[in-house]
Formats: C-alpha cells, structure tokens, sequence
C-alpha cells in the first residue's frame, strides 16, 4: 500500500506541476499577445471633411437636408449657405420646421422676419433661424460650414471643418 500511495502523490504532483506550467505559459502567450496588438493601431474612420452635395439647380429653394453629412443646404435664389443639423448639447439631429406664421425677432441687434426655426427631439432645444438657440438646454449656436463651387464638375463643395459667420453666403 505505500507503494500505491507514493504512485498516487507523484502522480499527483506531477499533475499539478504540468497544470502550473500550463497556466504560466498561457498567461505568457496572453500577455505576448497584448503586446503585440498594441503595436497595431487602431484605426477611427471618420466621414470626410469636405464633401460633395450636389450641382446647385439640383437643390430646392429653402431648406434642403443632407441626411448621410448631417447638414442643412439653404437656397435663397442664387444664394447658399450650409448649417449643422447636429445640435449643440448632445449631437442629436435637429430637424427644421416651417412656422405657421412669420415672426419678427432680434438676432443680433436687428429685427428680422423669421419663418423656419430648428428643433432637436431629443431634449427640446430651439434655434432660430440663423442657429442660435433661443430655448432648452443647447449652450451654443448651430456652427455655419465654409461652402464653395468644385471646378471639375460644378458641384457646391461643403468643407465642415471650416466655420463661417452666419451671414456669409456662397452666390452662384
């Protein structure tokens, strides 16, 4: 029976030393592998500073709405002019919304006839028609795009990396 008992505990310590060994060398190979995806980057693809939205006679008079670029393409007769549909607080897309009847409000220092504003779902926000916000929770106005025509093809060219004032305007 001693015999049988010192089988039994080197069986068994040989059991544990190879299971040790087997766990430190999956740890090393874990670790190893760390190592080596942080030598990868990782890679955040982002949409296009500048992009295409189109020939102007393309686009209807007043308010048009990019939805793939998350932006407002504004037609006044041969004008253009481009704002965010990404409100200020928490990035949810405004939409713009016709009133019922023309208002007149004070945006900045002048009275101005206003007949559209822009509403965010989300948590109630209100910009007027310039993008400044008048109501709810957004801290900052609808940033304004720098708007040009492509010399290739025509097309109006919408750089959203470049903020203008509101009353700059791209004329066709």
């Amino acid at each position: 029976m001693a015999n049988e008992e010192r089988e039994f505990k080197r069986d068994r310590r040989s059991f544990l030393g190879k299971l040790t060994l087997g766990l430190f060398g999956i740890g090393i190979v874990g670790q190893g592998w760390t190592y080596l995806r942080a030598l990868v980057p990782n890679i955040l693809y982002e949409p296009p500073v500048k992009f295409k939205v189109g020939r102007p006679e393309e686009l209807a008079e007043g308010v048009n709405f990019i939805e793939t670029q998350r932006v407002f393409i504004i037609k006044e007769g041969s004008q253009y002019s481009c704002i965010s549909a990404k409100c200020t607080h928490l990035g949810c897309t405004v939409k713009s919304v016709s009133l019922d009847h023309e208002q007149t409000v004070k945006i900045g220092g002048k009275e101005v006839t206003v007949n559209s504003e822009f509403l965010c779902p989300c948590h109630g926000s209100k910009f007027r028609q310039d993008g400044s916000p008048y109501s709810g929770p957004a801290p900052t106005p609808l940033p304004w795009f720098k708007m040009e025509i492509a010399p290739e093809d025509g097309q109006l060219v919408v750089d959203v990396s470049s903020a203008v004032d509101s009353d700059i305007r791209l004329k066709v």
